[in-house]
């Protein structure tokens, strides 16, 4: 089993937890552009789709392949079985004997929640590409792998990503956004490029626990 370590901004793992999102979307890294082919997506393992090297059946899931280099990629995430563990904003609490106790969570995290809070004492968030294994209090099974652009996604998917619509989804919004409208707004607030259309990797995922990491 491979388990991935994979970055989510505060409003995204908040999604996570409160159960609304199940689902993500990862620009696909493609090594080139070939004009005389072009990447399209495929079918891989099932049934008669293959075995590992250890002679088991390989997952069903999709890749992305070339049709004039014959390149096939598939997730660098894993496929269904693996697990996707939660890289986010934190902070690691110091006892005072200069050890690390505990973990705080910058998406949860609330003014006050430390002493040091009331003493005025800056809190040092550490970015979540910093954050290392045991410091992750999220951990997710993926249960699908797809490939497809980026602007196919249905409604049922934009929820399934966290994105509902509705007044007040979007900061600004004078409308009640659509869930396709919510989910364009966050690709984009996140740095997203709509417009590029860029293939993604889908990824199906269930928390399977969740706790507060320590030492």
């Amino acid at each position: 089993m491979k388990e991935t370590g994979l970055m989510f901004k505060a409003p995204l793992v908040r999604s996570i937890l409160d159960g609304t999102k199940t689902q993500t979307r990862r620009v696909v890294k493609l090594p080139h552009c070939n004009p005389l082919g072009e990447w399209e997506a495929l079918q891989l393992g099932g049934p008669d789709g293959g075995r590992t090297s250890a002679g088991k059946t390989m997952p069903a899931q999709m890749g992305i392949g070339h049709t004039r280099t014959g390149e096939i990629l598939t997730s660098p995430c894993g496929g269904p079985g693996d697990r996707l563990w939660v890289r986010e904003t934190f902070a690691k609490v110091i006892g005072q004997s200069g050890g690390w106790i505990e973990t705080d969570y910058f998406a949860t995290y609330t003014h006050g929640d430390r002493l040091g809070d009331t003493l005025g004492i800056k809190k040092r968030w550490t970015p979540s590409i910093h954050m290392s294994r045991d410091a992750s209090r999220l951990t997710l099974d993926i249960t699908g792998v797809r490939v497809e652009r980026l602007q196919q996604i249905n409604e049922a998917d934009c929820r399934a990503e966290g994105a509902h619509g509705g007044h007040g989804s979007i900061p600004g919004y004078a409308y009640s956004a659509t869930p396709l409208e919510h989910f364009h707004h966050i690709w984009t607030s996140t740095g997203g490029d709509w417009a590029a259309n860029p293939w993604v990797w889908v990824i199906d995922f269930k928390r399977i626990h969740d706790h507060k990491a320590t030492p």
